[in-house]
């Protein structure tokens, strides 16, 4: 018979067994070759598991181990097993020995069926990321769009190249889509930002995150003409000390972007290598000898693809204090690591596969330079296969948690909402991915789905030191594809409470549009206070300051315990307490929920809903109304 206190679509999680990588079932401490890790499996009271058995794969021959009882509970029954570190990258999994046949507990989920081993937990016995990293807030800036410094407003910035259309900050659109659109010069710079660290602060960010500040041929400037200095037009190499300085003095990090895929066609490396057959610099690229041809990334002619087959590219990156990447995380700047552009196709050519050596090359480089350095690289589709392998530390999550927010909360066809201009057009958007027909409205089963089937491919480390985003300077902004500002408050909640590091393009706190990635591309409007979305404003700084407050949020499991197509539910749980959060697109019934850790009462935390109570029977009732996000301490 269906609960008639939940939709009939809907369904509760809150029977299966579960067991993530967060420090309620596996050590905080990262695990060293040869260590014996205690792992925990939580099973409800009201399963029908008799036995449990941790599966594991010890050079690559499966070995199964009898877990125990370690304690129970009144709802629930905790089993312990131990798995031996014997690989870098060690799997297990574990079995439910159940009346009726087995199942299988893996990453994914628990399963009635055989499934490839893919999905199976992982310890990883690599060096771990930063401890920073955890507690990171990230804020993108593109320098261009983000602040005039005083002296620049007042003439005293450099002089212009001849690439550049010189735009007014107040009054110039931005050019979405055309030629124009990469030289659109609206005159940011490194002193500026430093200007404008206290609107970071109050919004409750801790990590600064730079678009390239090399000197290029555009304003996006991922057609780097040189790596040894700051692009003039910014500053200078003492704008970027004297930005340093300032971040690094409120306690924050900073981080810069590395194309190490390819540079401009103005680089001086490219420059000697195409104008000398015999230069040393042409073995950097892929040049044709007889034709002059050069690959480069996508057939864009001004991004010549570097060759990492090339010795000396290795040793110009990673060797010696004034190599590409060690350099700028020395004094005077001292960044705290780099986000690494087009990291996906990074010594990926052809028969050429360096992918994966390049990565721990660059890593290496980096942590030597600085232990506590840290490299994240950006990936635009399935990134599972590039992590856990002593390289890039994390991802930009866009297909495991930007497509799937965008595709449950993105506005109707009918471009209603508040979102102005943006709005008109959110029936034909394109996500990300440049998939035809745009982004497609799913359910929550759809979403939760999606976020599994990444996460169950990768380390919990490596999953929590990923950065989850609603939208970067390369995409659509969050408000155009939600279309409300209540809408986007659903979504900065998801980010906020969501394990992985959340990361903010800067604008869309204070509720700006964009229908791609170069229209997104905003001056900052520091000029016009009053067109600020002062309610979205207030939202980023509550959900991020709920963030900062409760360590579960930062350090807890992930634990769906609820979904319809319009809801979601999930539990962030760790040794500390365990928050319940509910999401919700639109209105519906209210959901009941049986067998919640809850001691007597749960206040709530954000969004002002009432404080719960579990009935005579244990249930909890949580609203109906929507769209809204709220939090509650369980315990």
């Amino acid at each position: 018979m269906t609960d008639p206190g939940r939709r009939p679509d809907g369904h509760s999680l809150q029977h299966l067994p579960h067991h993530d990588g967060s420090a309620t079932y596996v050590p905080e401490q990262a695990p060293a070759l040869g260590d014996t890790v205690v792992v925990f499996v939580r099973v409800p009271a009201v399963s029908p598991v008799r036995r449990v058995f941790v599966r594991t794969t010890p050079d690559g021959e499966p070995h199964f181990a009898a877990a125990r009882i370690d304690r129970r509970t009144d709802h629930e029954v905790w089993w312990r097993a131990e798995v031996q570190v014997r690989n870098p990258v060690t799997t297990y999994r574990f079995l439910l020995d159940e009346p009726g046949g087995n199942r299988w507990l893996t990453a994914l989920g628990v399963v009635g069926h055989d499934v490839p081993d893919s999905t199976d937990f992982r310890l990883v016995a690599y060096e771990p990321p930063p401890a920073w990293a955890r507690d990171a807030i990230v804020y993108q800036i593109f320098p261009d769009r983000f602040a005039r410094s005083s002296d620049a407003t007042r003439g005293a910035g450099a002089e212009l190249p001849d690439w550049a259309i010189s735009c007014d900050w107040a009054r110039t659109p931005v050019i979405g889509r055309g030629p124009e659109t990469p030289y659109q010069y609206y005159g940011g710079d490194l002193d500026g930002i430093t200007e404008r660290l206290d609107h970071l602060d109050r919004l409750g960010v801790n990590t600064v995150y730079l678009t390239p500040f090399f000197p290029a041929r555009s304003t996006h400037r991922y057609d780097a003409t040189s790596f040894d200095r700051v692009d003039p037009l910014l500053g200078g190499d003492a704008a970027l000390a004297r930005l340093a300085d300032a971040v690094h003095a409120r306690g924050w990090r900073l981080l810069g972007d590395i194309t190490s895929n390819h540079t401009g066609d103005g680089h001086e490396w490219f420059v000697d290598a195409s104008s000398d057959r015999h230069a040393p610099e042409r073995e950097l690229y892929y040049l044709d000898d007889v034709t002059g041809d050069y690959e480069s990334w996508k057939g864009v002619k001004t991004l010549p693809k570097l060759n990492w087959g090339s010795t000396e590219l290795r040793r110009r990156f990673t060797e010696g204090p004034d190599a590409v990447l060690r350099r700028w995380l020395l004094p005077p700047y001292g960044l705290d690591g780099w986000r690494v552009d087009v990291a996906n196709m990074t010594g990926r050519r052809g028969r050429d596969a360096y992918t994966h050596e390049v990565a721990a090359l660059l890593r290496a480089a980096v942590v030597g330079t600085r232990p506590d350095g840290l490299l994240v690289a950006e990936h635009g589709h399935d990134h599972t296969g590039d992590l856990d392998r002593d390289g890039w530390q994390g991802t930009m999550n866009y297909t495991g948690f930007t497509d799937p927010v965008w595709s449950w909360l993105r506005a109707d066809n009918s471009g209603t909402g508040d979102a102005g201009a943006g709005a008109a057009g959110v029936g034909d958007l394109p996500n990300f991915l440049g998939v035809p027909g745009g982004i497609r409205r799913r359910d929550a089963g759809a979403v939760v789905a999606t976020m599994n089937a990444f996460r169950a491919l990768v380390s919990w480390r490596s999953y929590v030191h990923s950065w989850q985003l609603l939208g970067s300077h390369d995409s659509a902004r969050i408000r155009t594809v939600v279309g409300s500002a209540a809408g986007q408050e659903v979504a900065v909640g998801l980010l906020a409470t969501m394990p992985g590091t959340p990361m903010i393009f800067a604008g869309d706190e204070l509720g700006l549009d964009g229908v791609n990635g170069e229209d997104s591309r905003t001056p900052m409007p520091w000029h016009r206070p009053e067109s600020w979305d002062e309610t979205t404003l207030g939202a980023y700084r509550s959900l991020l300051a709920l963030r900062a407050a409760e360590p579960e949020l930062r350090y807890g499991g992930l634990r769906w315990a609820y979904l319809d197509p319009d809801t979601l539910v999930f539990l962030r749980e760790a040794p500390t307490g365990a928050l319940l959060v509910l999401a919700r697109r639109v209105a519906g019934v209210p959901v009941r929920l049986p067998g919640l850790p809850i001691a007597g009462y749960a206040p709530n935390r954000y969004g002002g809903a009432p404080t719960l109570r579990a009935d005579g029977d244990g249930v909890v009732t949580l609203p109906g109304d929507g769209p809204t996000f709220q939090v509650w301490r369980l315990s």
